[in-house]
């Protein structure tokens, strides 16, 4: 009985210790959470909360934050489009907050503070004081309108005006503008003057301009057209009345002409002037101006804090796309506060519109007019240059575009004419490089005599169509067409002798070729407006065979050369073995800047040069069909054979003329490749069009 007793007394002593741990325990979780319950996130980490809440955009977060007395004067979702709207419509970046000592005041916490902040139309910065209140055991804002700018009332608006800025004009070097400010037909509906039931006017109308009803209507539902409203649908060309009343209009003006007589039939059409960015000389000069566009998302995100807006507009193409910043302006922003009743009651910030620097070129837009006339068809490009300056007087790429449609905007049927163009008028081709052929025989020749590895007397073995250097070629050889009657330079080079330049190549040997190339500028990037393609002799960094470079002599192998600095190459022969450096943009001394200097000796250039002459002038030269009376005339002309292989008889040929003027007193070099001349006359058909460009 007594150990039953002793049992009794050790459970109830472990029961009760048990009972104290357990007693120890909640007290000690009760008084853990008493005092997390009492621990309050003081008001300046609130306010410093609150400003990183503005600048995740976390609206929702921030209205947490504010007091039960502020909710009940505004609600989440008024709060929320408040703050969003106003921050985000001024783009406010860079948002930084100084705080100062807080201070009691009637039991609430007040801290002054200063908000800064960067926006579309500058730097904002103000002071004021944030007001926190306790209650349910938490600090909470006493937030007001005043919190987003002090003179902000709650019926207050902010305003957000923009001034977009008037882009820059490009100018010819006479003052004739190749882009600017121009006028089109902007066609239109006006829904209070359109039938009842306009489905069958609004087929009509779409296939009229290429477009789609579905298009139309959509235009037309939009919020903000009422019954009067006019609803632009289309951009047109505006019709030359003065032709068309005149009876001299082309027959493009004349269907541009009847196109719009047809859409004035049609209920509700309106046609009315607009001002738009306009390209007068068209395909003329595409590849050269380029043309602008709306800002893509893209664009945009590439571009950000540079103020450009989703409105925008930013250059695609040619020179609208590289003097972008030089054109553009700067947009001007005002950002201020406004009374409901309109009456603007403080401005906050404004940036003033900068309009856009108009640019001068070295182009002669009546010479780049008359070269497109006479190449507009080929498939083809052109540079003319004042070997004397550098300054370019013509550079085109053809068949060109016309920039106005993308101002206007494309039809789909528009679009898929142009891009399934087999002539591919929006391939750049002066920015390309090409095989030069016999053009490369005048270059070949200088290397040599100014290396001292030619000499324009020697004989270099028999005339012959046809010749390979021994055995090792197997069953290749160098052909010609036309044997020079003495295998000398200057007859190799007046009848484009290949099998001389081949043989040349090789004498000059493969080192000192390639070294001599390099210093002419080949496998180097000519500093020019447009990035052009380096010109390169060879796939690798030599000449893999004697056959490669024995081809290379006559412009053939893997030789393929930019026109741009073909003409600066050629620019040597008339300064005296120095290269010029061609420029685009209209500079106030004109002082030539040399590429290359002394690439050639003075004496070697005007040997070559004097070559040249009879290339024009001998009437047995390449070049005679290029001969004016009373001008004299230095030019190559050259041949390129393009093929899959030595076997392929079905290869297309390019067809170049490099020519300038000798003693004008104004000279001009025009450079010109033409693709597919094979039974076209090849080179000649280049030669007869360039004269007509010089004759005029």
């Amino acid at each position: 009985m007594k150990r039953k007793r002793r049992g009794n007394k050790k459970r109830g002593k472990i029961i009760l210790i048990v009972g104290m741990v357990f007693l120890i325990a909640f007290l000690g979780t009760a008084l853990f959470l008493t005092l997390q319950k009492n621990k309050k996130v003081a008001p300046e980490q609130l306010l410093a909360d609150y400003t990183e809440k503005i600048i995740q955009g976390d609206y929702d977060g921030m209205y947490d934050m504010i007091s039960l007395e502020s909710q009940e004067r505004i609600s989440r979702e008024d709060f929320v489009e408040r703050n969003q709207k106003i921050y985000e419509g001024i783009e406010a970046s860079d948002i930084r907050l100084e705080q100062k000592e807080p201070e009691e005041q009637n039991g609430k916490i007040v801290i002054p503070y200063k908000f800064s902040m960067e926006t579309l139309a500058g730097s904002v910065s103000f002071s004021w004081k944030a007001v926190f209140v306790e209650e349910e055991e938490r600090y909470a804002l006493n937030w007001t309108h005043t919190m987003i700018f002090p003179d902000l009332g709650e019926k207050d608006k902010v305003s957000i005006k923009k001034e977009a800025p008037k882009r820059g004009n490009i100018y010819d070097r006479n003052g004739l503008m190749l882009a600017g400010e121009g006028t089109a037909s902007s066609v239109g509906l006006v829904p209070g003057r359109m039938q009842e039931d306009p489905s069958q006017d609004l087929e009509r109308m779409a296939e009229l301009l290429g477009t789609t009803a579905e298009n139309i209507q959509k235009k037309l539902e939009a919020s903000w057209v009422k019954d009067d409203s006019f609803v632009p649908i289309k951009t047109l060309e505006k019709v030359n009345e003065m032709a068309i009343n005149q009876g001299n209009a082309t027959e493009k003006e004349q269907q541009l002409a009847a196109l719009q007589e047809q859409l004035l039939q049609i209920d509700g059409v309106m046609i009315t002037d607009t001002q738009v960015r306009q390209y007068p000389l068209k395909e003329a000069a595409s590849h050269l101006i380029g043309y602008v566009q709306s800002i893509t998302a893209e664009e945009l995100e590439e571009h950000a804090g540079e103020g450009y807006s989703s409105t925008s507009v930013i250059g695609k193409a040619g020179l609208e796309k590289l003097y972008e910043e030089q054109l553009r302006g700067t947009t001007g922003w005002r950002i201020s506060i406004v009374t409901e009743s309109g009456e603007e009651k403080e401005i906050i910030a404004s940036r003033p519109c900068i309009d856009g620097e108009d640019i001068y070129l070295t182009i002669d837009a009546n010479l780049q007019r008359k070269i497109y006339q006479e190449f507009g068809e080929d498939k083809s490009t052109s540079v003319a240059m004042n070997p004397k300056t550098g300054e370019v007087l013509a550079l085109l790429s053809m068949p060109g575009y016309d920039n106005n449609l993308f101002i206007r905007g494309m039809s789909q049927s528009e679009w898929d004419e142009l891009s399934n163009d087999e002539n591919t008028p929006m391939q750049n081709r002066f920015k390309a490089v090409w095989c030069p052929g016999s053009s490369m025989k005048p270059i070949t020749a200088a290397i040599g005599l100014n290396t001292g590895t030619l000499s324009e007397t020697e004989e270099l073995g028999e005339s012959s169509l046809s010749w390979q250097k021994d055995e090792s070629w197997g069953d290749y050889k160098v052909t010609t067409i036309h044997a020079a009657p003495s295998p000398v330079m200057e007859e190799a080079i007046i009848y484009s002798d290949n099998v001389y330049f081949a043989k040349a190549a090789l004498q000059i040997g493969q080192d000192n070729f390639a070294e001599q190339l390099k210093k002419l500028g080949f496998g180097e990037e000519l500093t020019f407006d447009f990035g052009l393609s380096a010109s390169q002799y060879s796939n690798s960094d030599g000449f893999d065979s004697e056959i490669q470079l024995a081809d290379s002599g006559y412009g053939q192998g893997q030789m393929l050369v930019n026109p741009v600095h073909l003409a600066s190459i050629y620019s040597a022969f008339y300064n005296d073995g120095n290269m010029i450096a061609p420029y685009l943009l209209r500079e106030a001394d004109g002082h030539p800047t040399w590429w290359k200097e002394n690439v050639f000796t003075s004496e070697t250039a005007q040997k070559i040069e004097q070559m040249l002459i009879q290339v024009v002038e001998s009437p047995n030269g390449t070049g005679h069909g290029a001969t004016i009376e009373g001008l004299t005339l230095a030019g190559k002309t050259g041949t390129a054979e393009l093929k899959t292989s030595k076997e392929d008889t079905e290869g297309t040929e390019l067809g170049w003329f490099c020519v300038y003027t000798v003693d004008a007193e104004e000279p001009i070099l025009m450079v010109t490749m033409v693709e597919d001349v094979k039974q076209r006359g090849g080179s000649g058909y280049v030669v007869d069009k360039t004269r007509n460009v010089l004759l005029n």
